[in-house]
């Protein structure tokens, strides 16, 4: 079923597009009652935001389960010195912002829009009580937080046992598989500036550009402004494992 939705631009602006719930959040709908089908659809906000807008920020208090529609999102975390990490990148349709909630705590990551984007926000409060009568729906949320747990463990390992080359082969990769390839199948569908490459591989921005230069000299991968071509995926998942 077919809904229209009036999206709530930040400056003011509004916007008349069609959502289908339905699929557009088809993992989460699948384990709902009709009942809380309804309730979803009452209580759901759609809100654009432009490129680089906050969605949240450290130390805010949680309210919304936040699905990405359309767009990219990057979750960080600001360090020593004002340096930033990225956390996480977001991806269309996944879900963020909740575990927070949960925890009973505020944010301890901040989130912006990577480029215009598109997120549905529904009430936590909401969710939480479905949660408490809904088995498959508490079922969903531990498997999404089992999963997101793994990540965070691998990011750990990631970004401190392994060499600043094995870093950034693993940023690629991860940027590949998050987003997938333009048509020409070898380009990267993503296109991070220096700085926010080194701030999603724990090095400094000088490092990321040194090591892209090494990958292009080695015929790994090639560079046009911020696209990224990779030529040679088998050596870039080599450097990635031995790190």
């Amino acid at each position: 079923m077919l809904y229209n939705i009036v999206f709530k631009h930040v400056m003011g602006r509004r916007a008349k597009e069609t959502i289908d719930l339905s699929s557009t959040l088809a993992d989460i709908w699948r384990v709902l009652s009709e009942e809380e089908r309804e309730l979803i659809k009452k209580n759901a906000r759609f809100v654009h935001y432009k490129k680089n807008e906050t969605i949240y920020i450290e130390e805010e208090q949680p309210h919304d389960l936040m699905c990405l529609l359309k767009g990219k999102v990057k979750i960080y975390k600001s360090g020593v010195g004002g340096r930033t990490q990225i956390i996480r990148m977001i991806r269309p349709i996944q879900y963020f912002g909740y575990r927070a909630f949960f925890a009973r705590e505020p944010y301890v990551t901040a989130a912006s829009a990577f480029e215009s984007s598109t997120v549905c926000l529904i009430s936590m409060e909401l969710i939480e009580n479905m949660l408490r009568k809904n088995g498959n729906l508490a079922l969903f949320f531990i498997q999404m937080l089992s999963c997101d747990l793994g990540v965070a463990d691998n990011r750990v390992v990631n970004l401190t046992q392994k060499h600043v080359r094995g870093r950034l082969a693993e940023s690629l990769i991860f940027l590949k598989e998050s987003y997938g390839l333009e048509e020409d199948g070898a380009t990267i569908n993503i296109y991070l500036a220096r700085e926010d490459l080194a701030n999603l591989s724990n090095m400094t921005t000088a490092n990321a550009i040194r090591t892209l230069a090494n990958f292009v000299n080695e015929r790994i991968i090639s560079l046009d402004g911020r696209k990224i071509k990779i030529i040679d995926e088998d050596m870039l998942l080599k450097i990635s494992k031995i790190g």
